[in-house]
């Protein structure tokens, strides 16, 4: 059986997290030089991206972000391999996941 919708949240909520704990206490260089979790982060980014896409897209409108970003981002990773631009893997850590928990919470809590 599929996940619900819900689920998919949930999913993205849990990789957050997990991408969350693979870079607590990190720096920018220590991430750039640590295969490990960069390889971990990736691979976090990739489950968000491909849960998004199954959100209903009317859903997502309500909730103001440019949510197919969040894919286009999933499809990056999965195609480039070694041309994947790790500053930019960093920034979206620190800048684009906060973001994103918070109305995937708000989500959760006031869809379901």
């Amino acid at each position: 059986m599929r996940p619900t919708e819900k689920e998919r949240l949930h999913h993205i909520k849990h990789a957050i997290q997990r991408i969350g704990t693979h870079t607590a206490g990190l720096k920018e260089d220590s991430f750039m030089n640590n295969e490990v979790v960069i390889d971990a982060v990736l691979f976090q980014f990739s489950i968000i991206g491909e849960a998004i896409g199954y959100v209903n897209k009317d859903l997502l409108a309500k909730y103001r972000y440019p949510w197919h970003l969040v894919r286009a981002f999933r499809n990056y990773i999965a195609h480039e391999y070694f041309g994947i631009n790790l500053k930019l893997v960093w920034q979206t850590v620190k800048q684009d996941l906060p973001v994103i928990s918070t109305l995937v919470n708000q989500m959760i809590k006031n869809e379901f």
